[in-house]
């Protein structure tokens, strides 16, 4: 009996914590809002398969970013490394996104050049969600 209640314990509290960990937000430009960052960062997804990082203060205005940086690495068929560079209030891809979602990706997030890089990890999926239209890597609705 002990082991029936360990394991149904165990069973919620690891449904729980996959829960939590799926509470997508939506930025301003409807892409997906990245966790634990500073100034918060928005991820987007253009029409020409780049992708644009901008970074918000607290009244959802578009700021320069400073130091920070990052690398993203798509986990499609072959796996693919794509640098970001400065344009204008953004940090923007210098390459296209592979083709073949959904997948995997890692998300390298670094504050500055020397700080520990913070790996962001989740599915890509271009895809319209049916329940609020938007595109499913950043829906916060869930349907």
């Amino acid at each position: 009996m002990k082991h029936i209640i360990t394991l149904t314990a165990f069973i919620v509290g690891a449904t729980l914590v996959a829960n939590a960990a799926e509470k997508i937000q939506s930025g301003p430009r409807g892409g997906r809002l990245l966790e634990k960052t500073e100034p918060k960062a928005e991820f987007f997804v253009e029409k020409d398969r780049t992708v644009t990082v901008t970074f918000y203060d607290e009244k959802n205005k578009a700021v320069p970013p400073a130091e920070q940086t990052v690398t993203l690495i798509a986990m499609s068929k072959e796996r693919q490394s794509i640098e970001f560079e400065k344009k204008e209030n953004a940090l923007v891809s210098k390459s296209q996104l592979p083709e073949g979602e959904p997948y995997p990706v890692i998300l390298q997030f670094r504050q500055s050049a020397n700080a520990k890089p913070q790996n962001l990890r989740f599915k890509l999926d271009l895809s319209t969600c049916g329940g609020c239209k938007g595109a499913e890597y950043a829906c916060a609705c869930h349907e």
